[in-house]
């Protein structure tokens, strides 16, 4: 065997050495190599993204634990967590820390000649609803939950420092430096009035964290209800009179101005009563006419008689018969305005037209003057009639009894409300899974 032959088994047996060696590595190259699909769909990729940022599979981090307990105690674990511990909280808060409030209450109706509310359809309940509810009913109840009946009583009674007294727990208790309008708010939580919509009672209750408190606030929310329905009715019994007087007053004030002008007619006419002086110069005028034609008959005769014309007797009757006519000249220019044109003084016809129209005025005034004092009248009584109080029948009285807050009520509907969130969470859940799956 020479040298090359040598060299080249050696060098074969290099390279099957190399190449035993080599196969394995490439085998498992090519068993961790995955194929990459063409096409990716976003559910597929959401969950190769998921399982790649597993913070169990950080490096320094074991695997993820599978949960190994049964399905009942993992329910039990979880209703123990979302619902039983939740509602111990609140059971050793009401329990506990919880303080009694005590509630006080008082009934009454606004009783009176008052209006109706409008026509409303309640069947069978409609006349009783016209005939007993009423606006001021509704008044009172928004005017004890107002802010303006707030202040009045933190002004007499001060009902922040009673809602602030350390008998309150601290989830109820109010905070003395809170504004007037969180002080409304914290009223309206305390304080309740209903009015029935049959009878139209008003039924108020009060709650506070001592008895005495309760009945305090209850009393003077009555007393205060009360001032402001007589307030109500007072103001529309004068409303009521006070324009009634004031027509009355109107309509006199009319026939006075208008006695006024008769008496300024009859300064500046010199007349009392045109009326009648015209009906005297008529008289007058048909004396004179009588006069004339007996005048004229008689002269006539002495005429006929044929009596010498510069006779006693016919030079009387001219006389006379031209004094006739001259006076009913007078008469006529007295009542004619042509007259009064031609002489240049005052006529009976302008006197007598001036002197109707102030009678017409005077009448008017006085039929108004009438009508308005007859309904003063009736407005006094339909004032005195319009006359609406506060009738209180259930006075408050101290209670005996905390009836709030409500324990065993409150524990299990908290108990209740845990279970339905909690369970429909569950159902919620649930049914994401079963999508993604």
């Amino acid at each position: 065997m020479s040298f090359d032959d040598v060299k080249d088994d050696t060098r074969e047996g290099e390279i099957v050495t190399f190449a035993a060696s080599a196969v394995p590595e490439l085998r498992r190259s090519a068993e961790t190599i995955r194929p990459v699909p063409e096409k990716r769909n976003a559910r597929a990729l959401m969950a190769s993204i998921r399982e790649r940022m597993d913070w169990t599979r950080l490096p320094g981090l074991g695997p993820r634990e599978e949960d190994t307990s049964t399905y009942g105690s993992r329910i039990i674990r979880r209703v123990g967590l979302f619902v039983l511990l939740p509602t111990l909280v609140i059971g050793l808060y009401l329990f506990g820390f919880a303080s009694n409030q005590y509630v006080a209450e008082a009934q009454f109706a606004v009783r009176g000649n008052v209006e109706p509310m409008e026509n409303i359809s309640l069947g069978q309940y409609t006349n009783l609803i016209q005939k007993h509810n009423s606006q001021d009913s509704f008044i009172v109840r928004d005017y004890i939950g107002s802010q303006t009946m707030v202040e009045a009583l933190e002004k007499s009674i001060g009902i922040s420092k009673m809602f602030s007294r350390p008998e309150a727990d601290f989830w109820t208790r109010f905070d003395p430096s809170d504004p007037i309008e969180d002080l409304t708010k914290y009223w309206r939580k305390h304080v309740e009035a209903h009015i029935d919509s049959i009878s139209g009672v008003i039924r108020l209750t009060v709650r506070a964290f001592t008895p005495e408190d309760a009945l305090t606030i209850t009393r003077e929310v009555v007393v205060r209800s009360e001032t402001l329905i007589n307030a109500i009715s007072k103001r529309a019994q004068a409303d009521m009179v006070t324009q009634a007087q004031a027509d009355a007053a109107t309509a006199q004030e009319r026939l006075r101005n208008a006695h006024v002008a008769l008496q300024s007619f009859r300064n500046q006419w010199g007349v009392i009563d045109p009326i009648k002086s015209a009906e005297g110069t008529l008289t007058t005028l048909n004396t004179l006419r009588k006069d004339k034609l007996k005048n004229e008959n008689d002269l006539q005769v002495l005429r006929s008689s044929n009596l010498d014309e510069r006779s006693r007797s016919i030079q009387t009757l001219v006389a006379n018969g031209a004094a006739i006519d001259q006076q009913m000249k007078l008469l006529q220019d007295e009542l004619t305005s042509a007259g009064a044109a031609a002489g240049g003084g005052p006529n009976l016809t302008e006197a007598l037209l001036q002197y109707e129209g102030l009678l017409v005025e005077r009448t008017i005034a006085e039929k108004l003057e009438e009508s308005a004092s007859g309904m003063l009248d009736r407005a006094r009584v339909a004032a005195s009639k319009q006359h609406i109080f506060l009738a209180t029948f259930v006075p408050p009285v101290l209670p005996t009894d905390s009836l709030y807050p409500e324990r065993g009520h409150t524990l299990l509907v908290a108990f209740f409300c845990f279970l339905v969130i909690w369970s429909s969470c569950s159902l919620l859940v649930a049914g994401i899974r079963d999508q993604r799956m």
